[in-house]
């Protein structure tokens, strides 16, 4: 009977393989920390790291559904946020624009939001029609893009760890909780395609990729404080014809 216990404890311990990278246990961390919340001092990194590994264990997801863009006959779901309004419509592709806190000078930040503001004043920001979210967008966003272009404040993401730290961030729950298409990290913003799996919504993808990353630049550089811009330029991908434009401007950067 010893020999009989003896053979099932050696048939259910874990195999160690012979040469396997140590890589490969530092991605298995990277992954259990990132969604994570901000660390709280004199918490118990076990406990924590416990409790993320069982919240975020990966599931397998179904096939993403037909409907790829913007839909005129499905509901919008309109969230105000602090300067701009974000129409989000389920499983459908999004252009997202997310920049460091410090890409804009604070009088730049300041006409934009006065002038936003003064559109809003004029808008029904509860029924808005798709031709005026084209104007918002053509009013603001591009020139919004413009000024990120001019390579304002420290631009950390032009270091190549900080761009490994993003780019792997957007990586981890790829195909997961979300699809990726093109994307491109810039030395002060991020440009991203983006379509949410399942029930999994935007704001909390996005959530998600700013704080992890924000921790870990953060812990990099020896900072702290505020990393990203809190709010995203974000639009829903209307066509097919739209999304090849998106990513020939996102590939030519």
């Amino acid at each position: 009977m010893a020999s009989d216990a003896d053979a099932k404890r050696e048939q259910d311990a874990p195999t160690t393989v012979a040469g396997a990278s140590s890589s490969r246990a530092s991605d298995a961390d990277a992954k259990r920390e990132q969604d994570a919340p901000t660390t709280v001092a004199g918490a118990s990194s076990s406990r924590a790291s416990d409790s993320i590994r069982e919240q975020d264990a990966p599931t397998t997801l179904p096939k993403t559904p037909l409907w790829e863009y913007f839909n005129p006959r499905s509901e919008i779901d309109i969230r105000a946020g602090g300067n701009l309004p974000h129409w989000e419509q389920g499983n459908v592709w999004y252009f997202v624009t997310f920049r460091l806190a410090d890409a804009l000078p604070a009088s730049v930040v300041l006409e934009l939001k006065q002038q936003r503001a003064y559109w809003k004043q004029t808008h029904n920001l509860e029924a808005l029609t798709a031709e005026e979210l084209e104007e918002y967008h053509k009013l603001f966003s591009e020139r919004y893009e413009k000024l990120l272009h001019a390579g304002g404040g420290a631009c950390l993401l032009r270091e190549s760890a900080n761009t490994q730290i993003v780019a792997g961030a957007l990586r981890f729950f790829n195909d997961q909780r979300y699809q990726l298409d093109e994307t491109i990290i810039m030395p002060n913003h991020v440009h991203v395609l983006v379509k949410p799996l399942k029930d999994n919504r935007l704001v909390d993808i996005l959530h998600s990729w700013k704080s992890f990353t924000a921790n870990q630049i953060n812990r990099r550089t020896q900072q702290s404080g505020q990393l990203w811009q809190h709010e995203s330029y974000d639009h829903i991908v209307r066509h097919e014809n739209a999304m090849h434009a998106i990513r020939g401007y996102i590939r030519e950067n």
